[in-house]
């Protein structure tokens, strides 16, 4: 290390005058100084992080606001008080977007760009997709001097190192929920290309432009800009991008068999400022044997849902066969227009004549199955419509029918487990809920998945069998007899403590202007059974989370606002001298 690298290390690595430090040190930059900062500059402007602060320190706000003696302390090696520090880590925060805004935007445009949903019967480890981002991750880790390991195509490791033993692990995921690409239409008829991310007004459509790989983006970003300041850790990051987030979950577990568990660990995957609760991830899997339809009527040959479990679509289709297409059509078209005033009127049933077929149509509105308040369910009201044309339109009975009575028996349109009688709910952490998501349909069975989403209050084996014994009693008195497979996880709760955790809350609460408070999820992460594992972003909680919806989206000025924070999160939670 030359000399001035020493002064540069003396001047921000000020641990020592830090140990003593026990309630979190302020910023005092708000989200509206931060603004005016940002006004004053362009990624052209400034050549590094010395420059923009010799700059700002320029500025009748950095005068006013005694930050102009922060960044001269700084700069002139001299130590730096608990909030002084922080202060400079705020503004390299800002430095992040003004410098590398517009690069993070366009490579997460890359990113999106390479499909790496699940392909059926392809090991997401030997699917080609995979293998492509995992070389454009190589290669963006190495222009940014980061260590890379690729872990069997099954983890990507980007390291960040530091000094000590200790390891923060950064989780975020290259893996997306499955597409419907004739649902990406926007209210004006725009159609979008769910893989190339769209810019319309401030929002940037794609998948996985908000679930995950923008958690990916300026995770990366912020190691750069720490490397390429040659800011000192006391510690070390790793980057840690799983591949199975969204489907089977397997990777990290096989990661981890194979290397050391970092002591901590943030979800760029969940909710601002900082979630220290996940529900529990469950499922329940009914399965109806194909039969032949038997009585007289048309008969539904055709059923479509959520293409993953933990997915409620915008549309639910079913196809039916029968002699009289048009007079089947106008028979459903009226039913459904009275079912819907019925059942609140917030969703649309329509009936056309395809050939010589009749297309059911129920229009909802797609959410993530652990937010099914924000959504209107289509699959649950598909299926408790079809049930409820019994007497009314002349249908054959078969495994689709026996799938809508017992969807309509057990579940109906309520998602609170209210129906079936299992219902409960957690002061902190909010309501067990219950979707009707995945239908999967193929030459033997029909597949019918119900997404639990478990807060504390039960046991995942006695919620088990509360909804076991309740289902056997339905079948027992249906005769309808399908098979079930249970899988129900235990909910995450972390006791908050440490100076880590006081940070992080300061960082995303302070610049987001958000409550001083610590967060629950609906949403289950990488982290759930990882220790001091917590979610930090990149989701606000009041704000309708677009992830495995139809026309996902995340917008530019949220993108950057994430690019800011987890590069301040990163530089501050590296330097502090005890987490």
């Amino acid at each position: 290390m030359n000399f001035a690298l020493k002064k540069l290390a003396a001047a921000t690595l000020v641990l020592a005058g830090l140990a003593s430090v026990t309630s979190p040190a302020l910023a005092n930059i708000t989200p509206q100084q931060s603004a005016a900062i940002l006004k004053s500059f362009s990624d052209a402007s400034v050549k590094d992080f010395r420059e923009f602060l010799t700059s700002v320190a320029k500025s009748d706000l950095a005068k006013a606001d005694k930050l102009d003696q922060s960044i001269a302390a700084f700069l002139g090696n001299k130590p730096l008080t608990a909030d002084q520090q922080n202060e400079i880590h705020r503004l390299l925060g800002i430095y992040a977007r003004v410098k590398y805004g517009a690069a993070a935007t366009q490579t997460l445009r890359e990113l999106v760009a390479i499909p790496t949903f699940r392909v059926e019967g392809v090991e997401q480890h030997d699917n080609p997709e995979f293998i492509k981002i995992a070389a454009k991750i190589k290669d963006l880790a190495q222009a940014f001097n980061l260590n890379f390991r690729n872990v069997d195509n099954r983890v990507y490791e980007i390291s960040l190192e530091g000094k000590g033993d200790e390891v923060v692990g950064i989780h975020a995921h290259a893996d997306v929920v499955p597409v419907t690409p004739e649902n990406w239409v926007l209210k004006d008829g725009t159609r979008l290309d769910p893989f190339k991310v769209t810019l319309v007004g401030d929002r940037m459509y794609g998948r996985g432009t908000e679930d995950d790989k923008n958690g990916i983006v300026v995770a990366m970003y912020a190691m750069k800009i720490i490397k390429e300041e040659k800011l000192p850790l006391a510690r070390n990051f790793k980057l840690l991008v799983d591949t199975t987030e969204e489907t089977s979950g397997d990777a990290i577990p096989y990661y981890f068999e194979r290397n050391p568990t970092p002591n901590y660990n943030l979800a760029l995957d969940g909710g601002y400022p900082v979630v220290i609760a996940e529900k529990g991830y469950g499922t329940v899997m009914a399965s109806f044997a194909r039969r032949a339809g038997d009585g007289k009527g048309a008969e539904i040959t055709g059923l479509t849902g959520g293409l993953a479990t933990n997915q409620i679509p915008s549309t639910s289709v079913a196809t039916l066969v029968t002699d009289n297409p048009a007079e089947l059509a106008a028979a459903l078209q009226k039913a459904g227009a009275e079912y819907a005033k019925a059942n609140g009127g917030n969703f649309e049933v329509s009936a056309k004549v395809d050939g010589k077929d009749v297309k059911l149509t129920v229009t909802g509105v797609s959410a993530h199955s652990s937010e099914p308040e924000s959504g209107v369910n289509p699959v649950a009201r598909m299926l408790d419509f079809i049930n409820s044309l019994d007497g009314k339109v002349a249908l054959k009975h078969n495994h689709i029918t026996d799938a809508a009575r017992y969807a309509a028996d057990n579940w109906g349109l309520d998602y609170l487990g209210g129906k079936l009688g299992v219902g409960f709910s957690d002061s902190f952490m909010g309501p067990l809920t219950t979707s009707l998501t995945y239908v999967g349909l193929d030459d033997k069975a029909l597949k019918l998945a119900v997404n639990l989403r478990v807060p504390k209050g039960k046991s995942p084996e006695v919620l088990k069998s509360e909804i076991a014994g309740k289902l056997d009693a339905w079948s027992k008195k249906s005769h309808i007899t399908p098979a079930f497979d249970y899988s129900i996880a235990a909910p995450m709760f972390r006791n908050p403590e440490g100076e880590w955790v006081k940070a992080l809350l300061a960082v995303a609460s302070e610049n987001l202007g958000m409550k001083h408070e610590f967060g629950t999820s609906a949403g289950a992460t990488s982290v759930h059974e990882l220790p001091n594992g917590v979610q930090f972003g990149l989701a606000m909680p009041d704000v309708k989370y677009t992830g495995h919806n139809d026309n996902e989206f995340k917008t530019v000025e949220q993108f950057l606002l994430d690019l800011q924070v987890v590069t301040e999160m990163m530089g501050r939670v590296g330097q502090l001298p005890k987490l």
